[in-house]
């Protein structure tokens, strides 16, 4: 299936128009009338205050929500109607999830991510070993996962990730809680995944790295998108920091 609007959006990994969502009771839409879209070797950072709606807006994109209305193109294929399609286009990881089986080794539990995306053994082998070496996970590979430290274990969820060569990423505050070291691991993540010609949509509240990887960032303030600028136009404003900010006041 082609990406959807050849005028637009003629080569773009992800497509959104207009996405909406309202929660049963909720006064205002978590996410109202949204519409961006990325194209492929493409890294966008999604920033807000908590409650912006990044996190619901990830979740639609997941296909784990339905939007009230508008739609999600993900790698070409719509998430409502061919959310099985999707779903083998990207890879996710969100903060503060651990999701690995404790008894299971580093190996074990890429694995069994592998046997749910319907690979063949033989890739999986060959994907682990070529992801565990990029990583640098060789000296854990076979060891437990309930005696992993935090690095550790997040060279695991992020090779679960990548494990079936997804073509999108979506990592929501990614790095939320990691140390220092685990953090720069997760941009360096970002970056290879860049140089890889795959798209990556990534919020985090670190905005200093969030401008130093990004190509473009878009702010969302309560449910709406209030900012979209790339790298080279946020060099002639000044920081992210200054124009997050300013936007924050000028919004309301």
């Amino acid at each position: 299936m082609q990406n959807p609007g050849n005028s637009h959006f003629p080569a773009a990994a992800v497509v959104i128009r207009n996405l909406s969502k309202k929660y049963p009771r909720a006064d205002q839409p978590a996410v109202n009338q949204v519409s961006f879209s990325a194209l492929p070797g493409e890294v966008i950072g999604l920033i807000g205050e908590n409650g912006a709606g990044k996190s619901t807006t990830f979740r639609m994109m997941a296909t784990m929500l339905t939007p009230s209305s508008g739609s999600i193109f993900i790698a070409g294929h719509d998430t409502q109607k061919a959310p099985g399609q999707v779903r083998r286009s990207i890879g996710i990881l969100f903060g503060q999830q651990s999701g690995l089986y404790e008894r299971l080794s580093a190996r074990e539990n890429i694995l069994y991510f592998a046997d749910l995306n319907g690979m063949p053994r033989s890739e999986s082998l060959r994907r682990i070993s070529e992801i565990s070496s990029l990583l640098g996970m060789e000296d854990f590979l076979e060891k437990q996962a309930g005696s992993f430290s935090t690095g550790m274990r997040q060279k695991t969820l992020i090779a679960r990730t990548i494990i079936h060569d997804p073509q999108v990423l979506l990592l929501d505050e990614p790095a939320s809680g990691l140390d220092v070291t685990s953090t720069r691991n997760i941009h360096d993540f970002i970056i290879w995944c860049r140089n890889q010609k795959k798209t990556v949509v990534f919020s985090s509240h670190e905005l200093g790295a969030v401008e130093k990887i990004s190509d473009r960032v878009l702010i969302l303030k309560k449910g709406q998108l209030i900012a979209s600028e790339t790298a080279e136009n946020l060099k002639e404003k000044g920081s992210l920091e200054e124009l997050f900010f300013k936007m924050q006041r000028t919004s309301d």
